[in-house]
């Protein structure tokens, strides 16, 4: 495949192809990494900065509200002046931001440095939602939502696993972000080669922040969209949870060793990917908000039981394991389809709509986080409680998307080209 130069306006219009997919995929990829495969290097990196353990998990925090700040900004410009030169610039400011998060001599560079990469780095996953908008809608749209999620899921999976193997050989903790650094070079190779320009000029928002605010407006007073948004948002924040409370769990609360720990860990991602996986064959079948509201009634039956075994006393490695097992399963059906329904809700304005999408479960995450720890390292019973109560907000939400009306063009919107949305029919 032909590389675009960087001024040709090359559209998409037909269904993606497996170049443009797996470059896609590859976007959604980087950040999961840069999320878990530094955390095994957390007491090294603490021994080296001369800090404690929160020092270091700053480092997460601000890479965090990066990503969310990143969205937020990065998703409405690509309204504005396209995908193609957001998800570029972006791919090269991370790469040498995570180069030098390698030699940054102290914790204080390391954390605005972790900021850096999270912001620019936030482009590949706001403006990657926007291309697979603009190439597809409806069913097709939460195929590859899903196929995107199922990809970006291997992440999770390998990143522990390959970190702590980076961590325990010369390289040490800057050594990850080496490795960290090459994947990031490697994505923004892969978008300039395979991720051609999908927004033409005559539907993009020339007017500047006031069309950027109206589009905001557009989408936040859509109760569907507000509602789906809400669903994606707090099911992510449940797996924050996880995230954040699953080290204390599997090691101080079940007695798992640290390599049974991380396997644990990786089982429970590779259940979410798989469950992706059968979401994309499942959506031709059934509409993707049937999936949505199975996934998260699945997902809230779990957490709960799991809080209320808690409670009782009764949990155990088992128990707890196929619980938390059930609701992963739940959510590889929520994250595909709940994207992809609510950035079909604006087509006008698939970046803003990203965004915002994006921004609320970065803030969640970076907020969620460091509550789980708030109880103490040898209960499980915040952790639970935070996935339990995510879940419940994440089906109330729902509620908000019943009878909602069609998709339709705010005045003024440039509706030439735009995809036709299915999202009523999707419902």
């Amino acid at each position: 495949m032909s590389t675009p130069s960087p001024g040709q306006e090359q559209t998409t219009s037909a269904l993606p192809t497996v170049t443009l997919t797996a470059a896609l995929a590859l976007l959604s990829f980087v950040m999961p990494l840069a999320t878990d495969m530094y955390l095994p290097a957390f007491p090294r990196m603490a021994d080296e900065l001369n800090t404690d353990a929160s020092g270091v998990q700053f480092t997460l925090t601000s890479f965090l509200i990066g990503t969310a700040a990143g969205q937020l900004v990065l998703g409405p410009l690509s309204d504005r002046y396209g995908r193609r030169t957001p998800i570029l610039v972006g791919a090269a400011v991370c790469t040498v931001a995570t180069a030098l998060c390698a030699v940054a001599p102290n914790l204080s560079v390391l954390i605005v440095l972790r900021f850096v990469t999270g912001f620019s780095g936030a482009a590949g996953l706001v403006v990657g939602r926007a291309v697979v908008a603009d190439v597809a809608s409806g069913a097709a749209a939460a195929r590859l939502f899903g196929v995107l999620m199922a990809l970006g899921g291997i992440a999770p999976i390998a990143a522990p696993l390959a970190g702590g193997a980076v961590v325990d050989d010369a390289g040490g903790w800057r050594g990850v972000f080496w490795v960290l650094a090459g994947v990031s070079l490697l994505t923004f190779l892969a978008a300039l080669a395979f991720i051609p320009e999908s927004l033409p000029k005559e539907r993009r928002r020339a007017d500047g922040m006031a069309a950027t605010s109206q589009a905001a407006r557009s989408v936040l007073t859509d109760r569907a969209y507000v509602g789906y948004t809400l669903a994606f948002a707090f099911g992510c924040g449940a797996l924050f949870c996880y995230i954040a409370g699953s080290p204390f769990l599997l090691q101080n609360v079940l007695g798992f060793s640290v390599g049974e720990a991380s396997i644990a860990f990786s089982v429970g991602a590779l259940t979410a990917t798989v469950s992706s996986t059968v979401s994309t064959k499942l959506v031709g079948t059934y509409a993707p908000g049937l999936l949505l509201r199975v996934g998260l009634t699945a997902l809230l039956a779990a957490t709960t039981a799991a809080l209320l075994v808690t409670l009782a006393g009764r949990l155990d490695r088992v128990l707890a394991l196929s619980l938390i097992g059930i609701g992963f399963l739940g959510l590889g059906q929520v994250f595909g389809t709940a994207t992809a329904l609510a950035i079909e809700r604006g087509p006008h304005a698939a970046g803003t709509g990203s965004a915002v999408l994006g921004t609320l479960q970065g803030v969640l995450g970076a907020v969620l986080a460091p509550l789980v720890g708030l109880g103490g390292k040898d209960t499980a019973t915040p952790l639970f409680t935070g996935m339990a109560g995510c879940s419940l907000v994440a089906v109330l939400s729902l509620l908000l998307t019943r009878n909602s009306p069609p998709v339709a063009e705010p005045s003024g919107a440039p509706a030439d080209g735009a995809p036709e949305s299915t999202a009523s029919a999707a419902t």
